[in-house]
């Protein structure tokens, strides 16, 4: 099974959280299904999230699209995600 991992940093956890709760559908509909969220135990804003996906391609699209970006900004995210897609 292929995996997404993202690493990033967010300008507060809460309303971050709350942002990327709503957007569930949205995932879901990029073929991701959370596995982990983690939060650093040394700086709580720095979040980890683990993905399933059964497409790479729909993933990889998923992490470029502007939607994506402009939610992120939004929600925000503070620097430039660190995204790494695994088998």
């Amino acid at each position: 099974m292929p995996y997404v991992l993202i690493r990033t940093k967010v300008q507060d956890f809460a309303k971050w959280r709350a942002a990327y709760d709503e957007h569930l559908a949205m995932r879901k509909a990029a073929g991701l299904t959370e596995r982990y969220l983690l939060r650093n135990a040394d700086n709580p804003n720095e979040v980890i999230i683990l993905f399933e996906t059964s497409d790479l391609g729909s993933a990889r699209a998923f992490s470029i699209s502007a939607e994506l970006r402009q939610k992120m900004r939004e929600s925000g995210v503070v620097d430039e995600s660190d995204i790494f897609f695994l088998t």
